[in-house]
């Protein structure tokens, strides 16, 4: 059983997963006609794979049923404003691999994930419509979202695809903002939730827990000696991680579901100013050597801020208060 449909079993939303084996992945969509004739496309980048998101791959999905036609993603790798305004590239909400992890969960079966480039970035968007959605792919229904842009600085719009889409045959698609509680749901808003902390407010936006991924490390065995051992986490740099402080977690260790404590910090009790943040988790009941494994922690509360106490038994109190106040939520 895979990730993406544990998560909507745990999460509740529902991941028809097929099995990750059967997303056809390319990097490459020349002639690609040829090997799927008839193309149901949605556009986007898809960071976080949140419930706007969701509702357009569902709906992508039902279609290309519908037509009998082949559901597919036409996404970008690396992100465009990385490469055209890297100082402006916003931290991801999941890996490259965990995003087409849930994507291809959803039922969608085929994901071009491009190399954005300078040149590409140079393609005006009737270009883009003409010698690629059509000339390549020959679509014959197109999904985007509504603030969707594309083409030469991002000329194109969904308009531009419902204007032009008569004359090429397909048909265009536009998913209109989704809404939680009267706000739109975005992956900017997810990020400005988690850098402040606010899991259970992100959680709502993107239909599941916040999680990141990550292979445990060695540390300084500190957590150990306060009677409190902890799994260090080393995740990748371009991932966003909440809000310093400690929250409840469930840690998913190959294919096992455990709860547990994370803190993420500086540690300034004994590091003082130190800048390195770190993660690390400890696991209610579980004593096995972790070093070098995968570990999935998902944030299911946030329970306090970071904090410098004056003496370890002071901090040792702190985290006996903080398992109790944990496992008194699950």
């Amino acid at each position: 059983m895979g990730a993406g449909h544990s998560l909507a079993r745990e999460y509740g939303r529902t991941w028809e997963r097929k099995g990750i084996g059967e997303l056809d992945l390319r990097t490459n969509f020349k002639n690609l006609r040829y090997h799927y004739p008839r193309l149901v496309i949605g556009l986007g980048n898809f960071d976080g794979v949140h419930l706007g998101h969701q509702e357009l791959i569902l709906r992508l999905v039902e279609r290309g049923r519908r037509l009998g036609g082949v559901p597919g993603i036409f996404t970008f790798h690396p992100h465009p404003v990385s490469v055209l305004r890297p100082e402006h590239a916003p931290p991801l909400l999941l890996t490259q691999e965990t995003k087409e992890e849930i994507i291809a969960g959803l039922g969608v079966r085929l994901l071009l994930r491009i190399p954005f480039t300078l040149e590409f970035a140079r393609l005006p968007p009737e270009e883009f419509i003409r010698d690629v959605l059509c000339g390549e792919l020959r679509v014959i229904s197109v999904f985007a979202g509504y603030n969707y842009t594309f083409g030469h600085r991002g000329r194109g719009t969904p308009e531009t695809l419902k204007e032009w889409s008569p004359a090429y045959g397909f048909e265009t698609n536009v998913v209109e903002p989704v809404e939680v509680a009267g706000e739109v749901v975005s992956s900017t808003k997810i990020r400005e939730l988690l850098s402040r902390g606010r899991v259970q407010e992100a959680r709502r936006f993107l239909g599941f827990a916040p999680f990141v991924d990550g292979t445990v490390v060695s540390g300084d065995g500190r957590g150990r000696k306060l009677g409190f051992p902890t799994a260090n986490l080393e995740t990748s740099p371009d991932i966003l991680i909440p809000a310093n402080g400690v929250y409840a977690v469930k840690a998913q260790i190959g294919g096992q579901r455990h709860s547990g404590v994370a803190n993420i910090g500086c540690r300034p009790t004994f590091t003082g100013a130190e800048s390195r943040r770190n993660l690390e988790v400890h696991l209610f009941d579980v004593a096995d050597n972790l070093y070098g494994k995968s570990m999935r922690v998902f944030f299911e509360r946030y329970l306090r801020g970071e904090q410098q106490f004056g003496s370890p038994a002071e901090l040792i109190r702190q985290i006996e208060a903080d398992v109790r106040e944990a496992r008194a939520g699950e």
